[in-house]
């Protein structure tokens, strides 16, 4: 069934209004008269909250409307990639060329006008929309992101909000200035590209996002085979009073580890370990599972108790005896004007 039919035939059996369900759905009045009408294209379900805040408001069974919307866009897909794709919009490649820097820009306006919609263009334009877009996918729930990025676009936070809908499904074939002028033009500072090494990096807005730089680059791997893994790794692997309950996360990560010279022992790995799993080592709470000193195996209480022996050796050896310190002592010099006692 059509999925505007049925919102509007829903909207019209419980005797609501359209306004009701875009401030429901926390979206600008005039987006939801054009999602039905057709003059926007519905956005993704895993991309958005919008369908369960519409299927709540339209009092229908869980998931009832992102089924049909799922189902819709499917259908719409097979019906675009049968028709051959449109060029980008004049506006959209000139912010494009303008991005990036002064001294190529140049270069970058004769590729594209010399190849329209070639592989350069559509490549370039394609990691800008992705960088921006996963960037407004994780703000997409922060009001004050979204209000910064209203206020720069002279736009009201219930606009924006149904913009990024819009936006998130966004793709080369079919960007339009409005998106790229709101967010692409303000999250992208700068951008240049390599054509020899063919390596593309992005500068952003620091007040939009924590990611300053990001690097794409076409590089040459040696080979498919996978790297051989350390032997001291493999012990640490194969002995279970070290390795015992590790996840398989951080085995991942302890095997990441390349060596050129020096090879390391299963001690090391056994220290990466705990290091990865000690909270005071990250900003954030990491997920890896915390490890109380009191249930460690057999090896590491005698581990924990080397270090601790270790540890009071050193302050032992640092400290200073009080007797030895008064001894070592200088003796005073006499006090002007006073006679010494012989």
């Amino acid at each position: 069934m059509d999925v505007c039919l049925a919102i509007k035939q829903r909207l019209e059996k419980l005797g609501l209004e359209q306004r009701g369900l875009a401030a429901a759905a926390q979206v600008t009045e005039s987006y939801i008269p054009q999602l039905l009408t057709r003059k926007k294209a519905h956005p993704a379900v895993d991309r958005t909250d919008l369908y369960e805040r519409m299927n709540a408001f339209l009092r229908l069974p869980k998931r009832r409307l992102s089924a049909m919307v799922e189902a819709q866009r499917r259908e719409d897909l097979k019906k675009k990639l049968a028709d051959p794709p449109a060029p980008l919009l004049k506006e959209v490649r000139e912010l494009v060329v303008r991005k990036c820097k002064t001294e190529r820009q140049i270069q970058m306006r004769d590729i594209f006008e010399r190849q329209a919609f070639g592989e350069v263009e559509r490549l370039v334009t394609q990691k800008l929309l992705d960088v921006t877009k996963r960037i407004a996918k994780d703000e997409l729930k922060n009001e004050y992101w979204l209000r910064i990025v209203a206020r720069l676009r002279n736009r009201s936070y219930e606009e924006v909000r149904a913009l990024i809908l819009e936006f998130l499904d966004t793709d080369v074939f079919n960007a339009s200035p409005d998106h790229c002028s709101a967010f692409l033009g303000p999250l992208v500072v700068s951008r240049d590209i390599d054509l020899k090494a063919f390596g593309m990096g992005i500068v952003l807005n620091r007040r939009l996002t924590s990611m300053q730089l990001t690097k794409f680059q076409f590089v040459e791997i040696g080979s498919n085979r996978a790297p051989e893994e350390e032997s001291g790794f493999k012990e640490f692997i194969r002995n279970a009073s070290m390795s015992g309950d590790i996840a398989e996360e951080e085995i991942e990560f302890l095997r990441s580890p390349r060596f050129k010279q020096n090879r390391p022992s299963p001690l090391y790995y056994y220290r990466e370990l705990q290091s990865l799993r000690d909270p005071l080592h990250f900003r954030e709470s990491s997920a890896a599972p915390m490890h109380n000193p009191r249930d460690a195996s057999g090896a590491e209480k005698q581990l924990q108790l080397d270090s601790k022996k270790r540890a009071v050796r050193r302050w032992a050896k640092n400290k200073i005896n009080p007797r030895n310190r008064a001894k070592s002592k200088p003796p005073s010099a006499p006090r002007p004007g006073r006679k010494e006692i012989g």
